[in-house]
């Protein structure tokens, strides 16, 4: 036969295979060997370079992401937003204080021509460690390394009426959505038809005495004293008020007696009605209904009370530990599981003898071990010995108001204007991004002489209808049947 009628047939071989694999579904991509065809997913081809796949952009998974540049090895960052978010602020935006876009910054920005990295928006469902597979909402992955750094989730303590019903902010979402209830509130106060209904409107409870529930009710008493007079002058602004409810002895319970004592007196020079040694149990009937049966009539019902680890799906419960946790070792290493590991406020950590209990759910901790399980994995990667992570403490701090502030290094403690200044430094640093640290100061110097900012509007988000439709499939789909199939035979073999 000719050679060019042989080529021929072989080209026309390639293309049939060529078109038979393209025509398979997105979320799936095939490489051919000479031996067999490899599955690959995610539209990512591994190729001989080790994978890291890191699950969550906070802190943690972005300090581990930037420290694995340049080193030679793929990087999957997997998260269901495409832009990370700087929660210290978050309070800010939830009272129309700042712009979202101020303290968020997106992925494919950070990691802009950096060889090696992929990102993929999406939300990890299982985890298959024997095959070393994850399942995602939009197709498998494989790995070498799997880092869990997805954070936490907002603990309501399994009351589900709770759960539907109250406001929480743990994200950008959640403060917009708490922004938009706040404003819509005032609005419709000034038009409702009963004196009720008005107060209900204007009350506004927050449920957890931690960092975030000082800094919003403190935040919202400065919106009641400065925003009111001015946007709602036909409103009696002495009918808003701002109750703090914690169920413990003191507010700021991880800092010390004296910060406590001088957060609780500035909230209540500020006019914050502050309520210790309460807990909420139920919210009916526009009210929220305390353990010793008293109830506080409120539409604007915040939820800062307390947070829980992110779960993985059929990660098996003997992995997981104190408050929803994943239990790990000095080294971040999930034990029993090869190759796994988890970071920051996901993870709880033995083996350290000044935490017994885990370290505590700070962005310094992400942080740093995010950067030291870089190192370790390098480390991994040329047969050295891992290092264990010890934890250095960099203070706490928290802010009450304009010039409010209480903080806290080492031995030094300080409140008021200078803890308030020290605040702004540090989170101006940690602010990713040129850009968004300049409008940040730009923000706070104006807010500064001027509450008179023009944020305070209304938007309710409208998806398109194909983002609707392409979400009600992923809701059904990608959820890793087939493995877990597989995993139940398995068991059922190893039984027989």
């Amino acid at each position: 036969m000719p050679a060019f009628f042989l080529k021929l047939i072989i080209i026309n071989q390639y293309q049939q295979l060529f078109y038979q694999i393209k025509a398979l579904p997105l979320h799936k991509f095939y490489h051919l060997t000479e031996e067999k065809i490899i599955f690959m997913s995610l539209n990512i081809s591994k190729g001989d370079k080790k994978r890291v796949v890191i699950v969550g952009g906070g802190f943690g998974g972005l300090k581990l992401a930037n420290k694995l540049r340049n080193t030679g090895i793929q990087v999957i960052l997997i998260d269901k937003n495409n832009y990370h978010q700087f929660p210290p602020l978050i309070y800010q935006v939830a009272s129309a204080g700042m712009e979202p876009s101020s303290i968020s910054f997106p992925f494919r920005k950070i990691f802009q021509n950096t060889p090696d990295f992929y990102f993929r928006m999406a939300e990890v469902r299982a985890v298959f460690p024997d095959k070393k597979i994850i399942q995602t909402s939009i197709g498998k992955v494989d790995y070498d390394y799997l880092v869990f750094a997805a954070g936490t989730t907002t603990n309501f303590y399994g009351n589900k009426h709770i759960e539907e019903e109250a406001i929480p902010m743990k994200n950008v979402s959640e403060a917009m959505g708490l922004q938009n209830a706040i404003l819509s509130n005032l609005e419709r106060s000034i038009t409702c038809a009963t004196e009720l209904e008005r107060q209900e409107l204007l009350n506004v409870v927050v449920v957890g005495g931690g960092a975030t529930g000082v800094e919003v009710a403190g935040v919202l008493s400065e919106m009641k004293r400065t925003v009111l007079p001015h946007d709602y002058p036909d409103l009696d602004r002495t009918l808003m008020n701002v109750y703090l409810i914690e169920a413990g002895n003191r507010l700021l319970s991880g800092m010390s007696k004296e910060s406590s004592a001088k957060a609780e007196e500035f909230l209540r020079r500020m006019g914050v009605n502050i309520l210790l040694n309460k807990k909420v149990v139920d919210y009916k009937d526009h009210k929220v209904v305390l353990e010793d049966g008293s109830a506080i009539a409120t539409r604007t019902f915040i939820w800062v009370s307390g947070v829980a680890g992110n779960t993985i799906g059929n990660l098996d419960r003997q992995y997981i530990g104190r408050g929803n946790r994943i239990k790990v070792n000095e080294f971040n290493q999930v034990v029993g599981l090869d190759g796994i590991f988890s970071i920051g406020d996901q993870c709880i950590m033995s083996g350290d003898k000044d935490y017994p209990y885990g370290h505590p759910q700070l962005a310094q901790v992400a942080i740093q071990q995010g950067k030291q399980l870089a190192k370790n994995i390098i480390r991994l990667e040329k047969g050295k010995k891992l290092k264990p992570f010890k934890y250095k403490n960099l203070g706490s701090m928290a802010t009450i108001g304009r010039n409010k502030a209480v903080a806290e290094f080492s031995k030094i403690k300080m409140q008021g204007f200078i803890a308030w200044v020290m605040w702004l430094v540090v989170h101006l640093r940690s602010i990713l991004g040129v850009r968004n640290k300049v409008i940040v100061l730009l923000n706070w110097i104006w807010n500064y002489f001027n509450y008179n900012q023009s944020l305070r509007m209304i938007f309710y988000p409208l998806k398109a209808k194909e983002v609707i439709e392409r979400e009600a499939r992923e809701a059904v789909t990608h959820w890793g049947e087939d493995l877990l199939q597989e995993e139940e035979e398995e068991k059922e073999e190893h039984k027989s």
